[in-house]
């Protein structure tokens, strides 16, 4: 009855061996995983119950070596050396494991009570190593264990590993290769070297033939970026043809639902304007962002997490690198950049793998540049309005090469302010940073869907709508409240004309995207509504009707031009400033990653009305 039955214990490893999803297996959690180094930048903390014990488990984040030279490994530093756990869990790479050992060496000499977990064990087996477990347990004075966390291999025996050191009473024996505080780099690296060339030997002569194949096609200069563009292409040209028709279902359902909710209402005698608020106002705003939000992210995110899973996504970063080093920013940005495709939130909170807490700021200022799936039915709208007229499989890959286009458009604009940045409020010399490679692997096809629809879609989708129910209340509002004969929305329209021409606009435009800062889904819905002075968002309807409209209400090439600019370069959505709030900490920087976009649009809506 007086035997402890209540522990601690650390997960600690080098970035991407797999570290997280052991956590999620031994607690039952769900912390996101990904194939690149990075991808846990805090810790997390799950309960693991096994045959008796109870043990608090604490994932924290990939670290190199507990001689902090990054946020995380200060972090996973100062977790080790000032929490004091019961015991530690090393998880390495099976496959290098004289890479690894450099941190469980410093780990096994702060942590008595320490277990060696070679993880992907199944990799290291399929390329020929083999590991000597008993003599690597007898080198180091640690219980040494195969898993493969991905198909549970080896956990039962981890946990019972864990328990066996947690309860024995007996001090841990001192290795011959415990390291001091006076060991320098190199002597830790010569002794992680001696281990593995006794317990690691290889029966093929070149055990990563298969990844250095492929990243002689990724990352070569004459192949490397235009085999990323296409990619891109595939994916934008998939996400935006695969949303068209599930949209419209949904919309139609929606809106067929609010119709019945109008009829319900009107039934119980319920006043008009209650209708009208509710219905009208609130509902519809809110259905517009579902219907046309959940379909793209529904594809986008799963295609690009697929990359994720695949280990392609570090070498964006790489061929990126020298553009980024230019710019006086970070080659990481450039993942962060890609994930703001998807959502610009998701792209801010990704901004967190970059060390430099500088870069990192400068990447978070930034990341609105890249359009993302939200800007998307707006960006298509006016392409296939104004630049794309031949329609069938011909007009979908010119419609797919003019949004790539757009994309490549806010990508350059990304990286002329983030130059300007670093010359001016952020001055500071690009930081050197270690980029690791993963090796490529086989997609979990389900595991990834599953978790980008409910770590991603869902969750954005939810921001979004709660962003756009007092938007709608607004809209509502400036369309119903009449000053005189005007309602609120045309006397702002008004008032913003002046400024709208200048862009090559008009008022009702910025008028939009100002009411549309809540989701940048309903920026052209609203544009209907004022030019028909109706009181609700109205449904786009055929592209000829819709380009009529437009038409009738001056809008030309130029103004179209115009629109795409501005599209692009414009303040963040409602969720996105919440969330760089969050990751800031701080007002300013939040008005700033506001104020910054917005006045880059505005000059170059000015410059290309000059030149039209």
């Amino acid at each position: 009855m007086n035997e402890k039955t209540q522990f601690t214990a650390v997960l600690a490893g080098n970035p991407n061996v797999g570290k997280s999803t052991v956590f999620n297996a031994l607690t039952g959690l769900d912390q996101h995983t990904g194939n690149w180094a990075g991808k846990t930048v805090a810790c997390a903390e799950g309960q693991l119950e096994y045959d008796g014990i109870s043990v608090t488990l604490t994932d924290i984040p990939g670290a190199y070596s507990l001689r902090a030279a990054s946020a995380e490994e200060e972090t996973a530093r100062q977790f080790i050396l000032t929490e004091n756990p019961d015991c530690a869990v090393v998880v390495c790479d099976s496959s290098c494991l004289e890479r690894n050992l450099y941190l469980a060496l410093q780990i096994i000499s702060a942590v008595p009570k320490t277990i060696l977990c070679l993880n992907l064990i199944d990799e290291a087996e399929k390329k020929g190593y083999i590991i000597d477990r008993d003599k690597l347990s007898e080198l180091l004075c640690v219980p040494v264990v195969f898993t493969s966390a991905r198909s549970k291999r080896g956990l039962d025996e981890l946990c019972r590993t864990m328990k066996n050191i947690l309860t024995e009473e007996n001090s841990p024996k001192t290795s011959h290769y415990a390291i001091s505080e006076t060991d320098t780099i190199e002597d830790i690296s010569r002794k992680a070297a001696e281990i593995a060339n006794l317990t690691v030997s290889c029966s093929k002569t070149e055990p990563d033939k298969t990844d250095r194949r492929l990243d002689r096609i990724f990352l070569r200069k004459s192949t490397g970026i235009p085999i990323m563009l296409l990619l891109f292409a595939v994916i934008l040209w998939i996400t935006a043809v695969g949303a068209n028709y599930p949209s419209e279902l949904l919309s139609r359902l929606l809106f067929s639902l609010g119709d019945k909710m109008s009829e319900g209402l009107f039934a119980v005698n319920a006043p008009e304007w209650v209708e009208s608020l509710l219905i009208q106002g609130i509902y519809k705003v809110v259905a517009w962002v579902i219907s046309v939000m959940l379909p793209p992210m529904a594809i986008f995110f799963p295609m690009f997490a697929i990359l994720e899973d695949f280990g392609y996504l570090p070498r964006i970063a790489f061929n990126l690198d020298r553009c980024f080093k230019c710019s006086g920013a970070c080659g990481k940005q450039a993942i962060t950049m890609a994930m703001g495709l998807g959502c610009n939130a998701c792209g801010v909170t990704g901004c967190s793998v970059i060390d430099s807490p500088r870069e990192k700021l400068i990447a978070i200022l930034t990341n609105v540049f890249t359009p993302c799936n939200g800007r998307f039915p707006t960006i298509i709208a006016v392409i296939s309005l104004f630049f794309v007229s031949s329609g069938g499989i011909g007009g979908t890959f010119l419609s797919g090469a003019a949004l790539l286009g757009v994309i490549l458009f806010g990508v350059a604009v990304t990286l002329g302010i983030s130059a300007l940045l670093s010359k001016t409020i952020l001055k500071g010399t690009p930081s050197s940073y270690t980029l690791e490679l993963p090796p490529y692997r086989k997609p979990q096809i389900l595991r990834v869907l599953v978790r980008s629809f409910l770590d991603r879609t869902v969750f954005v989708l939810g921001r979004a709508c709660t962003a756009a129910i007092p938007c709608g209340i607004l809209i509502w509002l400036g369309a119903n409240i009449y000053i005189g004969d005007s309602s609120i929305l045309s006397i702002i329209s008004e008032f913003l004309n002046p400024l709208g021409e200048l862009m090559g606009l008009d008022g009702v435009i910025l008028m939009a995207f100002i009411f549309g800062f809540p989701a940048n889904e309903i920026v052209v819905p609203i544009i209907l509504m004022t030019y028909l002075c109706q009181g609700s968002l109205v449904e786009m309807g055929d592209i000829s009707s819709l380009r009529e409209l437009l038409t009738a209400n001056g809008w030309t090439m130029g103004t179209a031009v115009s629109m795409l600019i501005l599209t692009v370069c414009h303040f963040p959505c409602a969720t996105t400033c919440l969330t760089i709030k969050k990751e800031t900490g701080s007002l300013k920087w939040t008005a700033a990653a506001m104020a910054i976009p917005t006045a880059v649009g505005i000059l170059l809506c000015m410059a290309a009305n000059v030149i039209f």
